[in-house]
């Protein structure tokens, strides 16, 4: 009898050495395969699985689309591409972004619910913000177990609290014993319990990644049109309920939590102010030049214009910058962590 032998894991900031610890303690014959999504840059080339490799007895690496899934190894999603897995087949696409990133937690975790079902493990580690919890719901909804790093000890705790929130999580656990877990998952036989077959949303969303083909364009959207926009696109957001969560997905396929929503808002509207500053600040320079200009000509009545236009700038200016060095515009998350997930292990 198999075990559960297909395991997901997902990390963003911390996530180095959150992998480390936790693929290190994995025997060498471990009869299961692992996939792998950190969060990265898009342009920056990824050392992962040489980081990997030297941490642990697994094979390591970064799969080709159309790879086989064999035991014994660990497939890393590369920067700028989602991995997904279609009964034992790898995918290595460029769909749509979800919760601002590509790679993305969910879509692997959802393909691994749809192909493996009760074989599936998720496995979400230290990140901010909330993906891999719309993920980790889809294997628990297909009879997978759900596994947690315990947040009091993750360098970012906002992905492990939003799954344990909105996820019936099977396991929070130290890393020292999340190794250990799937080592006994792997080897221990399941029961033989006929899984709730897929539903056709999961399969839809799982499309939309692969970029199969857009269901949404074909007048198939899952959920409710809402009142926001797509902030990667301007389109319209459907509203999704699944279960306990919201989230969102455009009509060409990005896809968002509430969270995810509100931090892509923050970043554009302090990229508006940056601008509308840089405008300001433009309008008192030459408001004050035609001011001393219009002085000298002894246009006394033009230059009290200029001026009094220049003064409001200025005030302006000077508004919008204690604005944006007091650093208000931040989304504060659980533990006052910053929206910014960049960490400097994950560039390397």
């Amino acid at each position: 009898m198999t075990g559960r032998d297909m395991i997901a894991i997902g990390a963003s900031a911390g996530g180095v050495e959150a992998l480390i610890a936790t693929l290190r303690t994995l025997p060498g014959d471990l009869p299961a395969a692992l996939f792998v999504v950190l969060h990265l840059p898009a342009q920056s080339p990824s050392l992962l699985p040489d980081i990997l490799n030297r941490a642990c007895r697994l094979t390591v690496l970064h799969p080709k689309d159309g790879a086989k899934v064999a035991y014994g190894h660990v497939y890393v999603a590369s920067p700028d591409h989602h991995l997904l897995v279609e009964h034992d087949t790898i995918r290595v696409t460029r769909g749509p972004k979800e919760n601002r990133h590509r790679p993305a937690i969910d879509p692997l975790f959802r393909s691994l619910a749809y192909s493996y079902g009760p074989r599936a493990v998720g496995v979400v580690l230290t990140g901010a913000l909330d993906d891999g919890t719309s993920g980790l719901l889809a294997i628990k909804q297909r009879g997978g177990v759900a596994v947690v790093q315990d947040p009091a000890e993750a360098l970012y705790r906002s992905m492990p609290q939003s799954a344990l929130a909105h996820v019936a999580v099977d396991y929070c656990l130290s890393l020292a014993e999340i190794g250990p877990l799937l080592t006994r998952l792997a080897y221990e036989p399941m029961q033989t319990e006929q899984p709730s077959p897929p539903t056709e949303e999961l399969q839809r969303e799982i499309r939309i990644t692969a970029m199969e083909t857009n269901p949404l364009n074909k007048h198939d959207q899952t959920g409710k049109p809402s009142a926001y926009s797509c902030p990667e696109c301007g389109g319209v957001l459907w509203e999704i309920q699944d279960g306990k969560l919201l989230r969102f997905r455009c009509r060409t396929g990005h896809a968002f939590s509430p969270e995810s929503v509100l931090a892509e808002q923050s970043e554009q509207l302090e990229r508006a102010l940056w601008a509308a500053l840089k405008t300001l600040e433009e309008k008192v320079s030459l408001m004050r030049r035609l001011t001393l200009q219009s002085q000298e000509n002894e246009h006394s009545w033009l230059a009290q214009r200029y001026e009094t236009q220049w003064r409001e700038a200025e005030e302006y200016a000077k508004l919008l910058r204690r604005i944006l060095l007091q650093g208000t515009l931040e989304l504060p998350g659980a533990g006052n962590e910053k929206i910014e997930e960049a960490d400097p292990e994950t560039l390397a």
